[in-house]
């Protein structure tokens, strides 16, 4: 390690464990060179890169500071344990690379940024997109292609258009995505649900719905699930599209985490789809950040326009700046890269949380932990003190989400747990799961 490189540590380390002085201002540079028995150069050279990382900044004829954000999560000597957050950790976003890409993308459309643009997206990240999702085994034409502002504007907008098939009820997984749930309850949109557990959902009880719901489209998430992590088969998959071409039903397919699936032949519904039927929505926040908002989705010929009229009135185009770094990004190699990285750090931790839970088995605790992805999900068998839980887990600084959130009122259960292991590491899993479990047996009635 480099003298500079040291000094960046000892400053995060003394911060992390309140061992400066001042609790806001760093140590002079002639105290550092002389700590460190180096030269002014090399002190200053490690402010530097402290002051470009946003860790302190520098007030001329006055010293360093650490800025109060740094400060106010480094120095937590209980930090929360969160498992409840899907978002990728800001520690495992690459900066640097999209950062160039950012800057590059302002280079090259910098004139598009004072107008509005093509509300199908910029043109050249639909092209380097509809060559990207071969490798899901997607095949579609640029022109099916539209780039929205986030995978939840384009449910929004679906949920909100008329349909061809001229139906209204709109079927959603019980559970699924509350972004799903919350957006129909608040708009009255009619919805009906079906039930969906660790064993997938009953394509008999499907079927009923298909034929005599007045089903609009199916809302699905096919590969790993929210909040359960399960899969369908791709026997399953074939069925709800055999169905749907059947009765006239569209369908969904929300694949939030096709980047992270280390099966390469679990094909997504649209690559079985013959009809014209599925619906394709796949966004990039997930695996970049959330603040990107864009979104790919892929629509049947006869849908374009109508949603193309809807989506011209909710945000009139996407923002260009990050379209043009995404396709930078991706087009470079650096998309690729990442999730390679990606997927290795989280089938690691899946796999903490998976063993850890083998070894820690309850009787009345049922557990999905897929391979890969981005959570698992624990079932209890029969009634628990949910409130309790929650409270006495927060005492522990462990935080979960309440998966009441992602059912219809009519449908609302309390007995899921999802475990998220975005911001979790290994080290984090094998010690906070077995807490969290011995919390469960305390209020299990």
């Amino acid at each position: 390690m480099l003298k500079y490189e040291e000094i960046i540590d000892y400053i995060k380390n003394s911060i992390k464990t309140e061992k400066l002085d001042h609790p806001k201002k760093l140590p002079s540079i002639r105290f550092i060179q002389n700590l460190f028995h180096c030269s002014a150069g090399t002190v200053l050279k490690a402010y530097t890169k402290l002051e470009q990382d946003h860790i302190i900044y520098s007030v001329p004829k006055s010293g360093y500071y650490i800025i109060n954000d740094f400060h106010d999560k480094s120095s937590s000597k209980h930090p929360i344990i969160d498992f409840s957050a899907v978002n990728l950790n800001a520690e495992s976003f690459p900066y640097k690379n999209f950062q160039h890409c950012l800057n590059k993308s302002i280079d090259l459309y910098k004139e598009k940024l004072f107008t509005y643009s093509d509300p199908r997206g910029l043109k050249s990240l639909i092209t380097v997109l509809s060559k990207h999702i071969q490798s899901y085994q997607i095949f579609t034409k640029s022109d099916n292609i539209i780039i929205t502002s986030s995978s939840q504007q384009a449910l929004n907008i679906l949920s909100t258009m008329p349909f061809p098939n001229g139906k209204s009820n709109i079927l959603v997984e019980q559970p699924t995505y509350y972004g799903m749930i919350k957006y129909l309850e608040l708009n009255n949109i009619p919805v009906l649900g079906i039930n969906r557990d660790f064993n997938g959902i009953d394509l008999d009880e499907l079927e009923k719905l298909f034929k005599y719901g007045n089903i609009k489209f199916f809302y699905t998430i096919p590969r790993f699930h929210n909040p359960t992590g399960t899969s369908y088969s791709k026997q399953e998959k074939q069925e709800i599209i055999k169905l749907a071409a059947k009765y006239d039903v569209y369908i969904v397919e929300d694949d939030i985490a096709a980047d992270l699936d280390m099966n390469k032949k679990n094909d997504p519904m649209f690559s079985y789809d013959t009809s014209s039927k599925v619906i394709y929505l796949k966004s990039y926040s997930k695996v970049l950040m959330p603040g990107l908002r864009v979104a790919a989705l892929i629509l049947p010929e006869l849908l374009i326009n109508k949603f193309l009229e809807y989506k011209r009135w909710t945000d009139m185009s996407s923002p260009i700046l990050s379209q043009g770094a995404l396709e930078i990004y991706i087009k470079n190699g650096m998309f690729d890269a990442h999730m390679k990285h990606l997927v290795s750090l989280y089938a690691n931790r899946v796999h903490s949380l998976k063993s850890t839970l083998l070894e820690n088995r309850h009787p009345r605790i049922n557990y999905n932990i897929p391979d890969s992805g981005y959570f698992g999900c624990l079932y209890i068998n029969g009634s628990l003190k949910y409130d309790k839980v929650i409270t006495e887990l927060q005492h522990k600084n462990i935080k979960i989400f309440d998966t009441s959130e992602c059912f219809l009122k009519e449908y609302k259960c309390n007995n899921y747990f999802r475990l998220t292991i975005s911001e979790v590491n290994e080290k984090q899993i094998v010690k906070n799961i077995p807490i969290l479990l011995e919390v469960l047996n305390k209020y299990l009635d």
